[in-house]
């Protein structure tokens, strides 16, 4: 998940610094790193923390070794400051579905954002929105990119961690079926008929919904193999209608290209063979 071969390693000779920031987010990811608590004490003296606006008015100016990416591009501002941000960080890396998939709001996406203003807004003239909410990898070049919503935090020190050591982070690519099988968790879909998007879910929970009863619904986003077209008829067979199947697609990570291709097809069946039919006339 990284756009270049290089192995992220600070410069010498001085204490790294790092930069947290904020796009369209509810701000769970920015959170989670606070959250870290005592996790954080060994590295505190490792790192200088340069700009963070969650956590300290400090700001400095930069550039930054390491910038902590969180949020998706919804204005024409975000568009040009994430332009900014990278040019300003020697390494990018995104946190949470939001910075990775778009997020929630990439609901606007699939729907007519004008409208939307029309309805929400009395004066929808002052509203200065993009039609589609995206990740920040689709407007500049990203080094790695943390999924989750909100992301783990044992995966958010491995990435600080990786980046300290010179190495790459040891994020898995495989999907929630891994953890699932190693907690000795009996398969909800086998066992009980329960959906359960783990098998095309991207690891990093640990399969906690499973292991309460519950079907994931996949909030890390589409694992690194998916093949959703075989899928769907197994969330079928287990009792989700299609609607409810576009529904679970396009949560915390509705416009990754997995599962944003899947749920359109659910929602406009026959398009894709209608647009190729005509392209090829």
């Amino acid at each position: 998940m990284t756009t270049d071969d290089h192995e992220p390693r600070p410069r010498a000779g001085h204490r790294p610094t790092l930069a947290v920031w904020k796009f369209a987010s509810c701000d769970g990811c920015q959170l989670t790193l606070l959250d870290c608590e005592d996790e954080l004490l060994p590295l505190a003296g490792q790192l200088e923390v340069s700009y963070f606006l969650e956590a300290t008015s400090t700001a400095g100016p930069g550039p930054y070794d390491l910038s902590l990416v969180d949020g998706s591009i919804t204005t024409p501002q975000d568009a040009a400051r994430i332009q900014h941000i990278r040019a300003v960080s020697r390494h990018l890396v995104t946190i949470g579905a939001c910075a990775t998939a778009g997020g929630i709001q990439a609901l606007r996406n699939f729907a007519d954002v004008a409208e939307y203003r029309a309805v929400v807004y009395a004066s929808p003239e002052y509203i200065d929105t993009l039609d589609e909410s995206t990740a920040i990898a689709l407007n500049v070049p990203v080094d790695f990119e943390l999924r989750g919503c909100p992301i783990d935090r044992g995966q958010l020190l491995e990435v600080i961690t990786a980046f300290l050591t010179g190495r790459r982070p040891d994020i898995p690519d495989h999907s929630v079926c891994f953890p699932c099988k190693r907690r000795g968790t009996v398969c909800l879909p086998v066992a009980k008929g329960v959906p359960c998007l783990g098998p095309v879910t991207h690891d990093g929970c640990g399969a906690l919904c499973p292991s309460y009863g519950r079907g994931c619904y996949g909030c890390f986003g589409p694992s690194a193999s998916t093949n959703l077209p075989a899928f769907v008829p197994l969330l079928r067979r287990d009792g989700m209608t299609d609607t409810d199947v576009v529904r679970v697609l396009r949560t915390f990570n509705a416009a990754a290209p997995d599962f944003a291709e899947a749920s359109t097809a659910l929602e406009h069946p026959g398009r894709d063979t209608v647009e190729r039919s005509e392209g090829e006339r």
